[in-house]
């Protein structure tokens, strides 16, 4: 939404990592420097921790951007509390080995095999495994046997280990030793300086042609840093959110009066920048309330019709009431295209009716339509924040426009008859 507002060519703040806008602050450039030299080694393990957010899946896809696959072949997995028993199994998939699981002699002998056919093309193997916090001591020794393999006097497999602070003091642990003695090189991913934010945002929108509108006040980077403590991934969060809220109120200035309203926002909800990220891994999935049933339920709505003069402000309500939810339960998944395809014929069906009639849009329909697109973004910002998802939500947000596309299109005397 915001992005069409300011002319953008595109999101400057997902949340998904991407490694067009990889920025490189102090303590990314001192991560790239140990990676570079961790893999020139071509052996053993290179460990990088941070903290959630703070870009270590980034700074990996941007190294891979510039690895050259004729000499190095790369494969990553995301690790869920994987136990030995699977690992093996898990590494062969990423590898593009078809095995099935569960069965440890097939896949390690498949594994080493691979290991020496690309090998003898020249090239070297490296595994990244993302999240190796949740990685079990047994599946850590795993890769470490892993390590093992070689051809002649070569090592075959490289490994790249990813994970939060905790995995540090994992590997400390006297039953990892044999591993901890493999690590050529470790690094832990600080979060941003406070001149370092600032330039943050800027690179960022740079990215998607934003020409300066809309405008920073100067004390807004300093007190976003405060608010983010200079983590790239909260940074991006409050920022989304301050572009939307700039967007609906058609403002070319971002200043302190609305960052503070955003963060206030985002606390009421449950989502403050600093608290989570922090907590999402620990909060709990609560029983939904019974309007969160309802509305997960697709439930009539009051026993309004599509035509009635309330049914706006109904739809609103159910809008609300899966914003809310959020706090306690995961966000919608599927297509979400099909929900901005289904924002887009809305808004048409409006410049369409406009045209026919001369008349002015109503601007109540017009804001609440905002409203609709602002909770949308918010459905998505919790998408990319929680990894559980629940497609009814998302289910319920599509017939919620598609009921509003059809009270559009009902035009004025469907709404005189109810």
């Amino acid at each position: 939404m915001y992005e069409e507002h300011y002319g953008l060519t595109g999101r400057p703040f997902a949340l998904a990592p991407d490694p067009e806008f990889y920025f490189e602050s102090t303590t990314h450039k001192k991560a790239l420097s140990y990676l570079g030299y961790g893999l020139s080694q071509g052996e053993g393990f290179v460990v990088i921790t941070g903290e959630i957010g703070a870009g270590k899946s980034t700074l990996v896809a941007h190294l891979m951007k510039k690895i050259d696959p004729a000499r190095l072949t790369a494969a990553q997995i995301v690790t869920t509390s994987l136990e030995d028993k699977d690992l093996l199994s898990v590494v062969a998939h990423a590898f593009g080995l078809d095995l099935p699981s569960g069965d440890k002699p097939r896949a390690l002998g498949a594994i080493e095999a691979f290991l020496h056919d690309e090998a003898r093309e020249g090239r070297r193997c490296l595994l990244i495994v993302d999240e190796a916090q949740n990685l079990s001591i047994g599946a850590l020794e795993e890769l470490r046997m892993l390590s093992n393999f070689q051809l002649g006097a070569h090592p075959l497999l490289q490994t790249l280990l990813l994970g939060q602070p905790e995995f540090r003091e994992k590997i400390e642990t006297q039953s990892l030793e044999q591993l901890r003695q493999r690590v050529i090189a470790t690094h832990h991913l600080g979060p941003m300086t406070e001149d370092e934010v600032g330039e943050y945002v800027l690179h960022r929108l740079r990215k998607v042609g934003w020409d300066g509108n809309p405008s920073f006040d100067g004390d807004v980077f300093p007190a976003l840093y405060e608010a983010s403590e200079g983590v790239p991934r909260r940074v991006n969060m409050i920022c989304q959110r301050m572009m939307i809220a700039a967007a609906l109120e058609d403002r070319d200035t971002i200043d302190t009066e609305l960052l503070d309203h955003v963060i206030d926002e985002m606390e009421h909800e449950g989502h403050s920048a600093v608290e989570a990220d922090a907590d999402r891994r620990e909060r709990p999935v609560m029983a939904p309330t019974r309007v969160e049933k309802a509305a997960a339920a697709d439930a009539p709505l009051g026993g309004a019709t599509v035509g009635s003069p309330d049914v706006l402000a109904q739809l609103a309500e159910r809008l609300a009431a899966l914003t809310a939810g959020q706090q306690n339960q995961p966000a919608p998944s599927g297509d979400d295209e099909d929900v901005r395809a289904a924002i887009s014929r809305l808004e048409e069906k409006l410049e369409e009716r406009q045209a026919e009639t001369g008349a002015e849009p109503d601007p109540e329909i017009a804001r609440r339509i905002a409203e609709i697109e602002l909770r949308f973004e918010r459905l998505e910002h919790a998408n990319a924040l929680l990894s559980e998802r629940v497609s009814e939500q998302e289910q319920t947000l599509r017939h919620t426009l598609t009921m509003l596309i059809e009270w559009i299109e009902g035009g004025e005397d469907s709404r005189k008859i109810a």
